[in-house]
Order: C-alpha cells, then structure tokens, then sequence
C-alpha cells in the first residue's frame, strides 16, 4: 500500500509523539537537541517532503517526558500510558511513538499490555543513526545515509492504514510490539519480530462502538491513580542462569524475598532448563508464598520455553511459570503490567494464565 493510496483526513491526523533517542540526535559528539529546537525542524522537514512523499496528516502530541531511553522506569512507562489514554479517551486513534532503541521493545510491549482491549493503533519506531546530518552546520538537513527518515515514513504509513494495536516498524517491517526483541547493537536491521504473536496481539478490537469504548476508557481511568501509584514501587528483576553451583542461585532468589511481591524472570538455559538443588526448589516455592511471581524464560533468542526436559520441568511443580514463546521485553512488559494494574499475587496470577490460555500454549504441571 503506497501512502498515496491512503485516505487520511486533516480531522482525523496521526498523532505523532516524540521521546528522544537516537532519532534527535546532533553535532560533534553526538547528543540530543533540545525538544524546543528539535520538533520545530522536524515538523519544517516533513512540511517540506510532503509535497513529494504524500505524507499523511500529521499532528503532534504534547509529550514532557524526553530523555534516554535506557533510562526509563516503570513510572515513565506510565507516563506514556496515560498520554496516550487522555488522547485515545479525547477521540485520537492513531499514533506514531519516536523513541530510543535500547528499551524501544520492552515499551512497545508495555503499552500493547496496557490498550489490550481497545481498537487504539499505535506504531513505535526509533533509529541506529540520527535524523540530522551532524556534516552539515549551516542548516538542519536530513541525513541520507541514516534509517531515521525511511523509518517514521514507515511508521506514519503502518499506522495511516489504522489496524488496530501497538506494532513496532523498524527497518521495513513491522511487528506486532510483544514479539519484537532488539538484536543488533549498530545494524540498521537492530529488530526482529514474528507474526505469530501471542495475546495480547489477537485481543484488540478491530473497530469499538462508542459505547463499548467509553466502558473500556471508564475502566482504565478508574484505576489509573493506582497504576501510577504502584509504578513507583513496582519491580522486575532477572536472574541469569550460568554454569554454577545451583545453589547461588537460590542464594540470590533469598535475597528478592524480603521485598514486597514482585516479578521475577528466570533465564534458563536453551529450553528453559535450570539447574537442580533442594535449596533452590525450597527457595521457589517460598517465593510462591510470598506473593513473587517466577517466569521461566529461555536465554536463546528465538524458540522460547517448553518442559520437554526433566532438567527444565521440575521447577514447574514449584509454581514457576513458564513464558512460553514470549519475548524477555515482553515477559518483563507483561509482569510490570499485571504488577500496576492488579493488587493482589491471586488476581496477577489468574491473569497471566487468562494470558496463556490464549494462546493454546500451556505447560501442565507434572
């Protein structure tokens, strides 16, 4: 579908967000123009290509939040969340998100956690190289060699087709947010993504009723000061798994224990094996009756979990879960969401397993 094709009215533009990054970057060491300086020009150079390029309508989106993005937080996730909620609740479908890369993929995965539910279309992108040409000094110009262009013209057009959900468009594909993990730390093919995504993707509804939208919004507003609440203490941890005595493991699961009830992600090896100790069975099922919820993932980037193995299914009688094919961006997206949206481990855990369900895809205790 070429932008040429696509009706888009000036009362119904795309919401163009920007939230730093790599995109705005410029000058000699590279470092991020000032929001002040830096919307201005993108918002002449893109006036100035629409004439050729037959860009959609475009508006912009009051965003206060603009820093690096592997400095982000829970509490900026919600940022996020609740900017694209007032403008959603105020009648704007359509969105294109500019960010960082480096935590692009867990974001993405956030927000589709967050609008499942809702025909909301949202399309996350950023680049490996900065819009602006840094050889330059007379003028902002548009750097030819760099992705940044060639990506939000993809994401302005993904997003002018308005299928609902939150995909992330990078280097001329686009996925569905969840499956997308980064993969490279300087190619311009950084993302990869799959089209067999998992829920939430197939959650989102194609086209909501004014009434069934207001119900959807009604609900997401009544719990909203909870989510920002909880977004400052909510946590997700990682424990890698490696060639070591099993039971340093355990002694560092110990030491998540005395928190309050958290998320936790467990990367195993290959399938999702972990290696076997009395000490760190005992460790997992105290950390079940302490309210932590334990994802098994898999360290290998593509393939996810299964219990094939014995050395990875016994840690299932412990009330480990398993995170099936879901990215770790992803698991860390859906824990953090279940962790500002429901108050109690019963009512996060019940969720998660609605989640599963899903999919078809379970793995049944022994």
């Amino acid at each position: 579908m070429s932008l040429s094709s696509i009706v888009t009215t000036a009362s119904n533009p795309i919401q163009l967000i920007y939230a730093g990054g790599t995109f705005g970057s410029y000058g000699r060491p590279l470092a991020p123009l000032l929001a002040e300086v830096f919307l201005p020009t993108l918002q002449q150079l893109l006036a100035e290509h629409n004439d050729t390029a037959r860009l959609p309508a475009i508006s912009w989106l009051d965003n206060t939040l603009i820093k690096d993005s592997s400095q982000l937080t829970p509490s900026d996730f919600t940022h996020f969340y609740k900017l694209l909620l007032k403008a959603y609740e105020q009648g704007h479908r359509r969105f294109v998100l500019i960010t960082g890369t480096d935590t692009l993929s867990y974001l993405g995965a956030f927000l589709a956690e967050a609008f499942a539910g809702s025909d909301l279309c949202l399309v996350v992108t950023g680049s490996m190289s900065p819009l602006l040409d840094s050889e330059i000094l007379q003028q902002y110009s548009v750097d030819a060699s760099s992705d940044a262009w060639d990506n939000l013209n993809e994401s302005l057009r993904v997003a002018a087709a308005g299928e609902s959900g939150v995909k992330i468009s990078f280097g001329g594909e686009s996925w569905a947010a969840q499956t997308v993990q980064k993969i490279h730390s300087h190619d311009f093919m950084a993302f990869t993504g799959h089209s067999r995504a998992a829920y939430p993707a197939n959650s989102y509804i194609k086209s909501l009723p004014a009434t069934r939208q207001q119900h959807w919004i009604d609900d997401q507003n009544a719990v909203l000061d909870n989510i920002q609440t909880r977004a400052e203490q909510a946590h997700v941890h990682a424990l890698y798994c490696l060639p070591n005595d099993p039971d340093m493991l355990s002694n560092q699961l110990q030491a998540l224990l005395i928190q309050p009830p958290c998320g936790i992600i467990l990367l195993g090896f290959g399938a999702g094996n972990v290696p076997y100790s009395s000490a760190l069975a005992e460790t997992l099922q105290l950390a079940y009756e302490r309210g932590h919820m334990v994802i098994c993932a898999s360290q290998c980037p593509f393939g996810g979990v299964n219990d094939s193995y014995a050395a990875g299914s016994w840690q299932y009688d412990y009330h480990v879960i398993a995170g099936g094919r879901l990215t770790i961006p992803a698991i860390y997206a859906r824990l953090l969401w279940l962790l500002l949206r429901y108050d109690t481990p019963a009512r996060r855990r019940q969720r998660w397993t609605h989640s599963v369900n899903q999919t078809g895809i379970t793995i049944k205790k022994r």
